[in-house]
């Protein structure tokens, strides 16, 4: 985050960025999507700006494609350090867990 010219935002904060719709969203259904206690999660919209609906602004709006590029990276990596088979083994059960968390 620091190299992409977001190093003024903290890890904490990071955790709001990938669950915000344009329409904008509430703390607690941040916190609810997240899977982090409300009181962490506002604590974390605190340190953005203080609001009960919380939007993107444009500067937060370019950090997703940010941690994009970077979770490709790391797709990559592990895509060389396994065989094909073992990787998409490896996605498709992440996958799967992630929607189980969301569902939850």
């Amino acid at each position: 985050m620091r190299e992409a010219g977001f190093g003024d935002i903290r890890p904490g904060a990071a955790n709001v960025f990938p669950f915000v719709p344009t329409d904008g969203i509430t703390v607690s259904r941040l916190a609810e999507l997240a899977r982090v206690r409300k009181q962490s999660m506002a604590q974390a919209v605190d340190q953005l700006e203080r609001s009960r609906l919380v939007f993107l602004t444009q500067r937060g709006a370019s950090v997703p494609p940010v941690t994009h590029a970077a979770a490709e990276r790391v797709e990559e990596r592990w895509a060389q350090l396994t065989s094909p088979p073992e990787f998409e083994a490896l996605r498709v059960s992440l996958l799967r867990l992630l929607a189980e968390l969301m569902d939850q």
